[in-house]
């Protein structure tokens, strides 16, 4: 149903639990983040190998903890849990129906908790053997900007000092824009990933309910084409009795035939209004197909436009880089034309003391 949710991130597990978090004031009481029973799921991110736990409460999602290897879940009674996001600064806690819906959750946790501990490695693993291939790399590099000859500044150290500084003012403003852009899309996009599990909730629901009721139409049509038949039966064993003109126990009969067919023909009534009632609830599902397409399309948009924002970061703090190089080989500069300017200075005043000798002889 979600083929581009499942591209970047599926359910791996779910239950439902009373969901809490820990009073930031005291750290010691429990605030309840919902006031009934929701679904809290595991979801997988097969991009980047990453596990979370998420529950949508509503429009707002609830809990939205990234699993690390160094959480742990810890049962504090016989039906509730707990652990801490260093991340979101926070504890949050479970409440169970039974203790073994509690004892699932914590397996699962530990399963999670071990797969991302798995992925963590394998990732420092192609990143260690990323910085080896650079090392091997770096000292042709370094040869190359060692022949490379140095380019003068035509307007003197002091000129391209101040256009450095200049450029490093622009591109950190230039920096801080971008990564105030790049939070607000992130913020937009857990709030479409919010609304998007909520949609998927009610999709599932909402799926679940259109089987079971298909399956029961189809049940009832049964049953109607069995009444029907019933029907006519009773109609053509009335009209036999009327036809016949019969008396004293026939008319309690046809009485009784009577009431039966009445009571088939409110029957077949009430089963035709659940079919229209059901034929409306199919188009309510594609309305609600049609907004989860809707989000899905805005959630891909905006992470095109994040894709675009973590690029220009680069970009900035490439040219940040170059600007800062810039500024140390101009600040070397400066200070060689002072020792110049010193020395220089030390002759004139030697030439200066020799002058005023030779005039007073």
């Amino acid at each position: 149903m979600f083929p581009l949710h499942r591209e970047r991130e599926q359910p791996i597990y779910s239950t439902r639990a009373h969901v809490f978090q820990i009073d930031p004031a005291t750290k010691r009481n429990w605030i309840p983040a919902s006031k009934h029973a929701v679904t809290v799921s595991f979801f997988y991110d097969a991009n980047r190998h990453a596990y979370r736990i998420i529950s949508v409460g509503g429009t707002k999602a609830i809990i939205n903890s990234m699993i690390s290897p160094n959480m742990t879940f810890t049962k504090t009674s016989q039906k509730f849990g707990q652990w801490a996001d260093s991340r979101a600064n926070t504890v949050y806690g479970l409440g169970f129906a039974t203790e073994n819906q509690l004892h699932q959750f914590a397996e699962r946790f530990k399963e999670v908790k071990e797969a991302a501990r798995m992925a963590r490695e394998k990732s420092q693993d192609k990143m260690e053997l990323s910085s080896a291939a650079l090392s091997i790399a770096a000292p042709q590099d370094l040869s190359d900007e060692l022949q490379s000859p140095p380019v003068m500044c035509v307007n003197g150290p002091d000129d391209k000092l101040f256009r450095s500084q200049s450029a490093d003012i622009t591109l950190s403003s230039e920096k801080e824009r971008i990564k105030k852009m790049l939070s607000e899309g992130s913020i937009c996009e857990m709030n479409l990933e919010a609304e998007l599990f909520t949609l998927q909730d009610s999709n599932s629901k909402l799926v679940a309910a259109l089987h079971e009721a298909n399956a029961n139409v189809e049940q009832w049509k049964k049953q109607l084409a069995a009444y029907q038949d019933e029907t006519e039966r009773l109609r053509d064993q009335v009209a036999d009795l009327e036809a016949h003109g019969g008396q004293g126990p026939s008319d309690m009969l046809k009485d009784e035939l009577t009431q039966s067919l009445e009571e088939l023909e409110n029957l077949l009534k009430a089963k035709d209004e659940e079919i229209r009632i059901l034929q409306s609830k199919k188009s309510n599902f594609h309305e609600l197909e049609q907004e989860r397409e809707e989000a899905i399309h805005r959630l891909q948009e905006l992470e095109r436009r994040n894709a675009e924002l973590e690029r220009r970061v680069q970009n900035a703090e490439q040219n940040l880089a170059s600007a800062l190089e810039d500024r140390e080989h101009a600040e070397n500069e400066v200070q060689r034309v002072v020792q110049i300017l010193d020395v220089k200075i030390f002759d004139l005043n030697d030439l200066r003391q020799s002058l005023v000798k030779l005039i007073s002889k």
